[in-house]
């Protein structure tokens, strides 16, 4: 049970299930997670001799090793902690990071000042878990004992509860390879307070792996300690270099936002299972538009097998996940610069708003007018196309 340091009153204990997506299923107990998780990656090493430039693998690892002269990230040790929450407000995540730790976490508010050293160690992982709404407000009044530790913060980003906060990040210096940064859409923190690993299984690869999506993934300077904290607990999060993470991210912001949206605009309420088994086809033609345009504002390219992921995940752990979309997360899921370039995506917010009163406090930019409208009812277009 985590209880906020200085604040006696503060106690996160009420029991309330979140849904923050994850992967696969793996067992590791506590000795072993440190050899496990520093192993995740070189597991899978290909040799540079060996490389063989049909194997999509092998031309990854290579590009690592351009970019950094590394084949896996460093994978640095699970530690004592501090974990910043908002004051006076429940938080399922900062409870499920308590909850994987050892027991010497500390958690305290943005304004309190961090301790010179955690557990003897002058340098420790500093989770940040205020909502994206607050993320700069916190960046532009750091404390000057923050400001020294900056390089420890770890960010996280996932689901309609941290959303997509590249560019707030980026607007203050903090969205860099170094960085550690999180996708946290992977696990679930239930009410009797375990967390599960809810990773979805897709199937067999061509190299004979197993193919999995939905994955909790971290890069940066403490990605090593935040995957070995999940595994010792029975979820996996991947290291990932950052160019490999963004790809991630920005595949979960996709699913994140369209398949919300699509949900919203049905006649009668709709889950995001039914969005990714009955409205594919409109799901698919925004997604393609996104990875068009994501090429060209984010210099990022979708990684090959993206539906597959989106779909499989989104049918598998979406079926009681009601569609909606909201003013407060609209700048950090909807709102994102990238997405409000896809014609389509556009039309449906302003139908969302327009049609079935969503999004009433936001000032939504103005349609495309080049081409006509693609709105569908069901899974047929408004000409009547399949």
């Amino acid at each position: 049970m985590l209880t906020l340091t200085g604040v006696a009153a503060f106690t996160l204990n009420t029991p309330v299930v979140s849904t923050i997506y994850s992967t696969s299923w793996k067992t590791c107990d506590g000795a072993g997670a440190a050899a496990a998780a520093a192993t995740n990656f070189a597991s899978s090493k290909t040799a540079l001799h060996m490389a063989t430039w049909s194997d999509p693998k092998a031309v990854k690892e290579y590009q690592n090793f351009l970019d950094t002269g590394k084949l896996t990230p460093d994978m640095a040790r699970d530690q004592a902690s501090v974990i910043i929450v908002e004051p006076e407000t429940y938080c399922h995540l900062a409870d499920a990071l308590y909850t994987m730790g050892m027991g010497d976490d500390i958690a305290i508010s943005p304004y309190q000042d961090l301790p010179d050293q955690m557990e003897g160690n002058t340098e420790y992982p500093i989770y940040i878990t205020l909502p994206p709404n607050r993320i700069a407000e916190f960046l532009v009044n750091l404390p000057e004992s923050y400001l020294q530790r900056a390089d420890d913060f770890v960010f996280m980003s996932g689901g309609l509860v941290y959303g997509n906060i590249e560019k707030v990040l980026q607007e203050y210096g903090f969205s860099r390879e170094g960085q550690t940064q999180v996708l946290v859409t992977g696990l679930r923190f239930t009410e009797d307070k375990r967390v599960q690993d809810i990773g979805v299984k897709l199937g067999m690869a061509e190299n004979g792996e197993e193919k999995w999506g939905g994955q909790c993934t971290a890069t940066g300077k403490w990605a090593g300690a935040i995957s070995e904290r999940m595994l010792r607990n029975d979820v996996i999060c991947k290291a990932d270099f950052y160019r490999d993470w963004r790809r991630a991210m920005w595949e979960a912001s996709c699913a994140d936002a369209i398949f919300h949206l699509l949900g919203v605009v049905r006649e009668e309420p709709t889950s995001v299972a039914n969005v990714a088994q009955y409205y594919y086809e409109e799901a698919s033609d925004i997604l393609w538009e996104i990875s068009g345009q994501l090429r060209g504002w984010k210099a990022l390219t979708l990684t090959y097998g993206f539906e597959e992921r989106l779909y499989g995940v989104a049918e598998v752990n979406g079926a009681d996940v009601a569609c909606t979309v909201t003013d407060e997360m609209y700048p950090y899921v909807w709102g994102v610069d990238v997405f409000l370039q896809s014609k389509m995506f556009l039309e449906y917010l302003h139908y969302a708003q327009g049609q079935k009163g969503y999004l009433q406090g936001t000032a939504l930019p103005p349609m495309k007018e080049e081409g006509s409208t693609i709105m569908r009812s069901g899974n047929m277009r408004a000409d009547g196309v399949i």
